[in-house]
């Protein structure tokens, strides 16, 4: 989540925004400068209440994850979306390598490892497109995708 800047967004939008932030800091910056509720979590030590949100937001986090505990992290954000809830992501995205890059660990997916990845934690996907719009392929380095959390179904007997 970093200083705020995303949270600011939805809270002037009219959202009741929660942020996660692993950094104490930038915890305590995005608190300040946004005056939203922010949990200071990291994705080692998630303690997400179930079925709480309508929608996660996770642009350029996840890809922070190492992949061994990936599927752990995927099931407990679906596990934190209501029925019907809508996960957004972006990631850089590349061809499965993952390591340390400038001090920052980082896993860069292809679009087809990302799927598997997110249908095998119970998501359906919405659409996925890469970023910034606009320019040639080689130059879109960001993977965006939707997904939902399948709402319940109510069937009906006669």
């Amino acid at each position: 989540m970093g200083p705020g800047r995303d949270l600011k967004t939805f809270a002037g939008l009219g959202h009741t925004a929660i942020g996660l932030e692993g950094a104490a800091g930038f915890a305590a910056m995005a608190r300040a400068d946004t005056g939203c509720e922010v949990w200071q979590q990291d994705f080692h030590s998630l303690d997400l209440p179930g079925k709480r949100f309508d929608g996660i937001f996770a642009n350029a986090s996840l890809f922070h994850v190492p992949s061994q505990e990936l599927p752990r992290v995927l099931r407990q954000l679906h596990a934190a979306l209501k029925p019907g809830g809508v996960l957004f992501s972006s990631n850089p995205h590349g061809q499965n390598e993952e390591g340390w890059n400038r001090g920052r660990y980082g896993a860069y997916h292809d679009l087809e490892t990302w799927r598997r990845c997110m249908l095998a934690a119970g998501f359906i996907e919405l659409e996925y497109y890469y970023r910034p719009t606009g320019l040639a392929p080689e130059q879109q380095p960001w993977l965006a995708s939707v997904w939902r959390k399948p709402p319940p179904y109510d069937i009906g007997i006669v």
